[in-house]
């Protein structure tokens, strides 16, 4: 694999920046620690430091040597997870209860290491944004950032952004144009029925039986409401109702997740969700309050930055480990917002094959980012923007 010299030389510094930010989690909004350390790192190599977007937002801004004005975007997200690790290695989370378990620590470390490298070359002409984004995980830090003016402030022809993915081996990559990710929205219905004493039923009406209908019922959007050709998913992932062993209870809450890629679709099952749910509660004497909210829309990657991004990953791990036209997933990222506002291109570069040193699964408490994957993805970032904005001759 053709890796910088330069960048392979930076392979423990990021492997030790890494490492310290996962002993240091922090979460949405409050990456105010990892922030000052971007910011330093940043500002120590020259580069022009804005803070306070999105509250521990960090921009950097590089100018090539060429001088040109044309620009591009790269994005690392910084935050952890509300979850409790179960590593015993040395640099373990020491903050109870959070934990870098999607591997946004390796994120952070790849893009300092291409600013390193890009900051002492500078062997482009133009401009390189560094984005260094906050609350990736369900808080919606990239729609902050694009509503408090990223783009208005930092204007760029392309933002690119990408993620270790376990289940691909290490130095694989993927990546698709068009609809790659899918929109994340969350739903609850409360339903609102008359309770009971559990050996006298038939005097309430059983917000349990109720909600089990009502679950049942939702799994027949995708299987019957859902053109086959589309993509959805409608997930319960929260049934509360009762207190007690002999008591049917009056209320009971159902909470979960929908995805999907096409508006139409998007559409569809918030409006289907809320009418099986009222309609069954109509059917047994009860009402129902109903609560949907989208988070995250389907990340689209544009046409042409998927072409330059699957030509310079070629560059870096070579054309026949680049899978070019990948599966989308299902799963959800805030990049998107950013791609609703300017043309770019989101990749998965491989983290480690099922069952070996990478392998295990984000969001999972033994996950932990591959530092060996350090040196590709900050290659990646340095080919992109040399690639991107070319010196004249």
């Amino acid at each position: 694999m053709p890796i910088k010299p330069e960048i392979a030389a930076l392979k423990d510094d990021m492997r030790t920046w890494r490492r310290d930010l996962h002993r240091h989690p922090e979460t949405a909004f409050e990456e105010f620690r990892t922030a000052d350390i971007v910011a330093e790192k940043l500002e120590s190599w020259g580069i022009e430091v804005d803070r306070g977007m999105a509250t521990t937002g960090v921009v950097g801004t590089l100018r090539g040597k060429g001088g040109g004005n044309r620009a591009i975007g790269l994005r690392a997200d910084m935050d952890a997870l509300d979850m409790t690790e179960k590593n015993d290695f040395d640099h373990r989370s020491t903050i109870p209860g959070k934990m870098h378990g999607c591997g946004h620590d390796g994120h952070t470390a790849m893009l300092l290491g291409a600013a390193s490298y890009l900051s002492k070359s500078r062997e482009f002409d133009g401009l390189v944004h560094f984005i260094f984004q906050p609350a990736e995980e369900n808080e919606g830090g990239g729609r902050v950032m694009v509503e408090e003016g990223l783009f208005h402030k930092f204007p760029v022809e392309g933002v690119y952004g990408l993620h270790n993915t376990p289940g691909i081996p290490v130095g694989q990559v993927g990546l698709r144009s068009g609809p790659a990710m899918a929109a994340f929205d969350v739903f609850e219905i409360t339903i609102n029925a008359k309770g009971a004493h559990g050996a006298m039923p038939h005097t309430g009406n059983d917000a349990i039986v109720i909600a089990s209908q009502i679950v049942t019922a939702l799994q027949s959007i995708v299987s019957r409401r859902t053109n086959p050709l589309d993509s959805a998913v409608v997930s319960v992932t929260q049934i509360h109702a009762g207190d007690t062993w002999n008591v049917l209870p009056e209320n009971a809450v159902i909470r979960g997740t929908a995805r999907s890629f096409r508006p139409e679709v998007h559409d569809m099952l918030e409006r289907e969700i809320e009418t099986i749910g009222r309609g069954i509660c109509t059917a047994f004497g009860a009402t129902l309050d109903f609560r949907y909210e989208r988070r995250y829309p389907a990340l689209v990657n544009s046409e042409q930055e998927s072409l330059l991004a699957a030509a310079v990953a070629a560059k870096v791990v070579g054309k026949e480990n680049v899978n070019a036209n990948a599966a989308p997933k299902m799963g959800s990222e805030d990049f998107a917002y950013m791609l609703q506002e300017s043309p770019g291109c989101y990749i998965w570069l491989g983290n480690g094959s099922e069952g070996e040193l990478g392998g295990c699964a984000i969001h999972n408490p033994y996950y932990d980012f591959n530092d060996e994957i350090a040196v590709l993805g900050a290659s990646y970032w340095a080919e992109l923007v040399e690639t991107a904005l070319p010196m004249k001759g």
